[in-house]
């Protein structure tokens, strides 16, 4: 009798071990990745494993980091934002168009004072959002659509203002923090890290964090609880645009110039950030611990790879292949919590 209840209380015991396994599959998955690449880059390459390689890394994905802090809000959203890169490059070009003495890129002669190019800029993200909010929650347009159509009016603004043209000059405040560095660390990391910490801090000890999570896990059932679907998802569509033009301004500044198309590939970054991560692309799953994690994945990758100088083609090829095993491992996972919820 007692053997037999021993068995049963194993067959307990792992069978739910088995569950949270299964149900913990999008956290743990992102982890693993990261622990193997870590070994086997700091194996492959005696330059890897550095400190300075660390803060390396660190930089390489600050522009992304930021991008993908409101990214993050959006997917957890069930929504999508395809116009994170314009919207970064217009205000990017914004900032330093209003800033650059040159008249051959400032073609209206306007040159204005740091802080009023910086405020411009900010207010122009800020009415791409609310145009991309406005047409998803107000006249119904679906999000992919929404923001493929700003995508392009994003990189007509940027067209418009440089007309083939690069600027260089942007205001002081944003070339220190995008270009500059305090006590060894480089201000555009700290800045990073800052509102990665703030996007944490929202989703998970707020009101608008938690609306954000019931919005994404089941719409239905939020409405019903009364909850303003539509203004947390325009709010989200915001936060995104608003962190896509801090990116964009600080970008310009780390990188010495603003061009056109010069965000073109944060995009998929962005993206790949936060779903290698394990945020759901169905909502209400995962949040800003996620998207630090698949942040660092594709920074040791992308870093990684240049140290045992794989053929740049073979890179490309291999971001994409885990991308594409992200996303298996996003559906399959959902699948299993809706097989556990039936």
């Amino acid at each position: 009798m007692s053997a037999s209840l021993t068995d049963e209380k194993g067959r307990a015991r792992s069978t739910s071990i088995g569950s949270l396994l299964r149900g913990q599959m999008r956290n743990i998955a992102p982890f693993l990745t990261l622990i193997c690449l870590v070994v086997f880059f700091s194996f492959a390459s005696p330059s890897f494993a550095t400190l300075d390689n660390v803060w390396n890394i660190l930089t390489q994905v600050s522009v992304t980091g930021i991008i993908a802090v409101g990214l993050t809000f959006v997917i957890l959203c069930a929504e999508i934002d395809l116009s994170i890169a314009s919207v970064a490059n217009a205000a990017g070009i914004v900032v330093a168009y209003f800033t650059a003495q040159e008249s051959y890129v400032n073609i209206a002669n306007l040159p204005l004072p740091g802080a009023a190019a910086i405020a411009l800029a900010l207010l122009a993200c800020l009415a791409l959002g609310f145009i991309n909010a406005l047409g998803i929650t107000v006249i119904g347009i679906p999000s992919f659509i929404m923001t493929l159509a700003m995508m392009q009016i994003g990189a007509g603004i940027s067209a418009l203002l440089v007309r083939g043209q690069i600027a260089y000059k942007v205001p002081d405040l944003v070339s220190t923090l995008g270009a500059g560095s305090v006590g060894g660390i480089p201000w555009i990391v700290i800045v990073a890290a800052v509102l990665l910490l703030f996007g944490h801090l929202v989703l998970t000890y707020t009101r608008f964090g938690r609306c954000v999570y019931i919005v994404g896990g089941n719409r239905e059932a939020a409405e019903y609880s009364g909850l303003n679907v539509k203004l947390i998802i325009g709010a989200v569509m915001v936060i995104s645009a608003l962190c896509s033009g801090i990116a964009g301004m600080l970008g310009v500044a780390h990188f010495g110039s603003a061009q056109q198309n010069e965000f073109d590939t944060y995009l998929l970054d962005a993206i790949a950030a936060v779903v290698v991560g394990g945020t759901s692309l169905f909502g209400g799953r995962g949040g800003i611990g996620n998207t630090i994690v698949g942040l660092f994945v594709l920074g040791v990758l992308n870093n990684g790879l240049d140290h045992v100088k794989i053929d740049s083609f073979l890179k490309i090829l291999i971001r994409g292949l885990i991308l594409l095993a992200a996303l298996i491992i996003n559906v399959y996972a959902q699948r299993l919590r809706e097989t556990a919820r039936d």
